[in-house]
């Protein structure tokens, strides 16, 4: 793709106490041609000392929007709950708030048509989850995430700061992981981005139910009355429910159960002293049987 000014690659980086993370990740992909021209800080409050010294540290490398010589502005993304910048990830309302903010500055990147960099090594690890989550979502097969591996040697010398870049024998490595962006094989995933995150990992599971090979394998081990106490189950019936609608006994719904959880056993390659029950059924099959 032809690029602007407009259009050059963003790095989002994950900031906390170790701003030479950034750096490094920047010096690699800079050697390597990338036009980062924005660096994105995603970072929780500044109240925290750690933080915000390492935010001053990181603008003295950027001073009137250049670094090393090129064009290239720092800009800051702190995480915030109703306006306030969160100081940690304490709850499950602190982590909607940190996906919700991981999605908003991913998809307002790529509507711009940029090239992300994700470096995640920096900041609280719940941080990174999310944001691996978010640019599964809304990301392409050109985006990146990077872990940043810094020798234990070198990492006593550089640590907090004190050296802001390094060179090839210093053994700083930035490693790409694997990034499958869902959004590019499935668009509809994309519009699961506007959703809270609890209902986005549900629908990518019956999504991915729908498509899952252990289902169909199982499905066409069964008879057909296995078959329809499956579907009962699958769309939340509890045993009892089941022998009243199929017109049979309670035993003989346990009986077809048994078999249907050892097929499950045997295609998802569960011990066999691993506690399943028909509610295993209902989690595995509720997207799969609408489409048989």
């Amino acid at each position: 793709m032809h690029q602007t000014d407009d259009t050059y690659a963003a790095l989002v980086a994950t900031l906390g106490g170790q701003p030479q993370i950034v750096t490094f990740a920047l010096d690699a992909l800079l050697a390597q041609g990338e036009p980062i021209s924005d660096v994105y800080l995603v970072h929780l409050s500044l109240a925290n000392p750690r933080t915000q010294q390492a935010l001053h540290l990181l603008q003295q490398e950027f001073l009137n929007d250049m670094y090393a010589g090129r064009r290239c502005r720092l800009r800051r993304a702190p995480i915030r709950a109703n306006g306030v910048e969160l100081t940690d990830i304490r709850t499950a309302a602190d982590a909607e708030a940190t996906w919700q903010c991981m999605r908003d500055l991913i998809a307002d990147l790529k509507r711009e048509g940029r090239r992300l960099h994700l470096c995640l090594s920096g900041g609280r690890r719940m941080i990174a989850l999310l944001a691996m989550s978010a640019a599964a979502l809304l990301c392409d097969h050109q985006d990146r995430i990077w872990h940043m591996h810094t020798p234990e040697t070198t990492l006593q010398r550089v640590k907090d700061g004190a050296q802001m870049h390094v060179t090839p024998a210093d053994g700083v490595q930035l490693i790409q992981a694997p990034l499958a962006p869902g959004g590019a094989y499935f668009p509809v995933l994309r519009s699961l981005a506007q959703m809270p995150i609890h209902a986005v990992q549900e629908q990518v599971r019956r999504v991915a139910a729908v498509d899952d090979p252990r289902c169909r394998q199982v499905w066409e081990r069964l008879s057909p009355r296995q078959r329809d106490v499956l579907r009962a189950f699958a769309r939340g019936s509890r045993p009892d429910q089941v022998a009243d609608a199929l017109s049979i006994s309670l035993s003989t719904v346990n009986t077809h159960k048994t078999a249907i959880l050892a097929e499950c056993r045997a295609a998802w390659e569960l011990a066999d002293d691993e506690p399943r029950d028909y509610r295993f059924i209902r989690e595995h099959f509720a997207a799969f049987i609408e489409r048989v």
